[in-house]
């Protein structure tokens, strides 16, 4: 507790970034999270491309156009130029935008939702245990 009292614990909705190689096979792996923090305005993404564990499920992956996807998606949560069509959005519609489902090698996976006090260290934390 602060000299401010407890500290504010907002809502936040994060999604892990999956890799699926081989659509028809349905194998997957993480490779980023998406935060997404309404009160804060705030959406980031944090990507990492296993290139090993992409040519264990599909030798012949193009891995230069999923690292390509996974910057993309880097771009969108940062506005902007970066960020394509969406760059004059705001972080919601970005985020929405993201999670929408679709049948890519890079795709969201389901939403889930959880309180903090620093959304910017939530993505941290929740990359490096759901996909480092």
């Amino acid at each position: 507790m602060s000299a401010r009292g407890p500290a504010r614990r907002d809502v936040y909705e994060y999604a892990l970034v999956r890799v699926v190689p081989r659509i028809e096979r349905g194998e997957m792996f993480n490779a980023g999270v998406l935060v997404y923090c309404r009160a804060e305005s705030f959406v980031v993404a944090r990507t990492h491309l296993d290139e090993a564990k992409l040519r264990l499920l599909d030798p012949h992956a193009d891995v230069v156009g999923v690292r390509a996807a996974l910057r993309a998606v880097e771009g969108v949560c940062q506005g902007g130029e970066a960020a394509g069509q969406a760059g004059p959005d705001d972080a919601g519609r970005r985020f929405r935008w993201l999670i929408a489902p679709r049948s890519t090698v890079v795709q969201p996976g389901p939403v889930h939702t959880g309180l903090t006090t620093d959304p910017a260290a939530e993505a941290d934390r929740l990359f490096e245990l759901l996909v480092r």
